[in-house]
C-alpha cells in the first residue's frame, strides 16, 4: 500500500482511518472505504512544523497537492502559515 510505503509509522488496524504519532503531535488518516480511494482527509493535532514532514511525504508518493482548509490554499513544503495561525489561535483560546 502507498500509505505504508509513504509513512511505515502509520498505524493502519482500521484500513479506512490510520493514525500517526509523533512526539509532539498526532494525524488522523480519514481514508474511507471506497476502492480506489481517491481522497484522503488528514486531521492535524499538536504542534510544530515537524507534524508536515508525513503530510509531504503522503502528498508525494501519491502524486498530490496538499490543501490547508484553515488557509483555504494549496501549501508546499516551508510554507505552513496556516498551520502556524492554527497553533497560534488555539494557543490564544485554550
Amino acid at each position: 500500500m502507498t500509505v505504508k510505503q509513504a509513512v511505515p509509522e502509520v498505524d493502519l488496524s482500521d484500513p479506512t482511518w490510520g493514525e500517526l504519532s509523533g512526539l509532539t503531535w498526532s494525524i488522523e488518516l480519514n481514508i474511507g472505504s471506497e476502492d480506489p480511494v481517491d481522497s484522503i482527509m488528514l486531521h492535524v493535532r499538536g504542534s510544530g512544523d515537524d507534524a508536515l514532514r508525513p503530510v509531504f511525504r503522503l502528498a508525494e508518493a501519491l502524486r498530490c497537492k496538499v490543501l490547508d482548509l484553515a488557509e483555504g490554499d494549496l501549501i508546499v513544503p516551508g510554507q505552513a502559515s496556516g498551520w502556524r495561525a492554527f497553533q497560534q489561535f488555539r494557543d490564544r483560546v485554550v
